[in-house]
């Protein structure tokens, strides 16, 4: 799996015009499934994306987790997360899970964060043309790559 975490001031998603969702202080995850993904990579990754420390406490320094915080937390399923660009100008997601692998596994991803304790997880809808709004704090913005640990 692979998520582009942006801390955020706010974030949105609008699918057909309508809001899907709406958080405010916190995370946009943009999340990537790719072949061999499973349970195990859902609950790492989420256990990880909870835990990691990239808000400022009281000295500026970047020591508080979400759960230290109470921040919402925006999922947005992004199978382009896995386009390979090496050949050619278009890109190829054949690295991308299909949707009946990458919908449960994302599924199981928030279900995880809520389980941990992120008490406001919203979603986009997956496999949805969506319009998302990212007010991004900091700037900070993180990759995460379950292949990478």
């Amino acid at each position: 799996m692979r998520a582009i975490l942006q801390r955020v001031k706010r974030g949105r998603v609008y699918v057909a015009e309508k809001l899907s969702g709406d958080v405010q202080r916190g995370y946009v995850i943009l999340l990537g499934v790719t072949h061999g993904d499973g349970p195990a990579e859902a609950a790492k990754l989420a256990e990880k994306i909870a835990r990691l420390r990239v808000f400022e406490d009281e000295q500026g320094k970047m020591n508080l987790s979400a759960l230290d915080v109470d921040a919402d937390v925006l999922v947005i399923s992004q199978f382009t997360l896995f386009a390979d660009t090496r050949k050619g100008r278009r890109p190829s997601f054949s690295q991308a899970a299909p949707p009946e692998i990458a919908e449960p596994l994302i599924a199981r991803f928030i279900d995880q964060l809520r389980t941990l304790g992120i008490n406001r997880v919203e979603t986009g809808i997956f496999g949805a043309k969506m319009l998302v709004h990212i007010e991004n704090e900091g700037p900070v913005t993180v990759i995460l790559d379950t292949d990478a640990w």
